[in-house]
């Protein structure tokens, strides 16, 4: 039996008899425990997935308010920054080489995850990169904190996180982890590849075959499940994801300057207004065009469906433009090298 695999047995031991909380019991005056909407939250856990009570009491009764977490959602990067601003966050010479040396230490693994998957290894990597600089900012606050903090007191999306937090208990139950010491992003974004819970359960994957999907400390499983998540949000091998326009491809208050993260036109639309667009494209292939605001004014882009899968995984054109230019970065950076 691997030592993964005990962990495992030992921890789901630990959770199925209330996982030490004897010390809990005293700690739940002024806790989630009062409020009448965790009440409600324990009852489904406990009614609907077989939780003890005393398992989801003894974890929200050491859960803790995080105030700084209600400050980050509220003004999320995404939604506050011109895309010099972003791109200069992530796409840097050191960020590029620390993906060469990334890449260099996992080579196989990154080659059978795109042989497996049908995704770019560059894509996996620009993934790793902008999420944790490939696995080295993973994450301060504890998971049950975040989610806690966000489902209990931050009405704008409290069922939203109310529901990961269901899914994060039933995933560490299902992984043999302690539900009390995971930690993540302010979100409760977990890993290498910052997985909310609900993702972690549907896409993460053992894939180097010691029974655990584990990406909170495992590098091999979380180049497999990133490439997991873009297969089963249907990317497409050997597909473009942007390409760069004229600036006078198109006029500023053209139609087909879409807003929504889905692609509404196609190629075709596209070429009938004028816009030079590669050759091997078909004309139904989906397409939206945007304008993004660079360090030397607007940036006309014309992206396509692999591009929105990217955004599938974070809902912002800046992160999919962001993931894109560092993998366009560190593949030219590699190809230099080889040649």
């Amino acid at each position: 039996m691997t030592f993964s695999v005990i962990r495992r047995s030992l921890t789901a031991l630990i959770f199925a008899v209330a996982i030490p909380f004897s010390a809990l019991a005293d700690s739940s005056e002024g806790t989630y425990l009062d409020s009448q909407d965790a009440q409600a939250f324990i009852e489904e856990m406990a009614s609907e997935h077989g939780f003890e009570r005393q398992q989801i009491e003894g974890c929200l009764g050491h859960a803790t308010r995080q105030d700084k977490i209600i400050e980050s959602i509220s003004r999320p990067a995404e939604k506050t920054l011109e895309w010099h601003q972003y791109r200069n966050i992530f796409i840097k010479p050191e960020q590029i080489e620390d993906g060469l040396r990334f890449m260099a230490e996992h080579e196989s693994v990154f080659a059978r995850a795109e042989s497996t998957f049908g995704v770019s290894r560059y894509i996996i990597a620009g993934v790793l990169g902008v999420e944790t600089r490939f696995g080295r900012y993973l994450g301060n606050y504890r998971v049950l904190d975040a989610l806690a903090t966000l489902a209990f007191d931050y009405p704008p999306r409290s069922r939203f996180f109310r529901k990961e937090l269901g899914e994060f208990f039933l995933m560490t139950r299902e992984q043999g982890f302690d539900p009390l010491t995971v930690k993540g992003s302010y979100a409760g974004a977990m890993g290498f590849g910052q997985f909310i819970s609900s993702s972690y359960r549907h896409y993460a994957v053992d894939f180097d075959d010691d029974q655990v999907a584990d990406i909170l400390t495992n590098p091999v499983d979380a180049i497999g499940s990133i490439a997991n998540y873009f297969a089963r949000h249907g990317w497409k091998e050997g597909q473009p994801v942007a390409d760069r326009l004229d600036k006078e491809s198109l006029p500023d208050d053209s139609l087909l300057l879409t807003k929504g993260l889905k692609p509404s036109k196609t190629v075709a639309d596209y070429r009938k207004a004028g816009v030079d667009v590669a050759p091997a494209l078909k004309g139904s292939a989906p397409a939206r065009a945007l304008s993004l605001e660079g360090a030397d004014g607007p940036e006309l882009w014309l992206t396509y469906h692999n591009f929105y899968v990217i955004t599938r995984y974070n809902h912002s054109h800046l992160y999919g433009m962001a993931v894109n230019t560092l993998a366009q970065e560190i593949q030219a950076a590699d190809e230099t090298r080889q040649n």
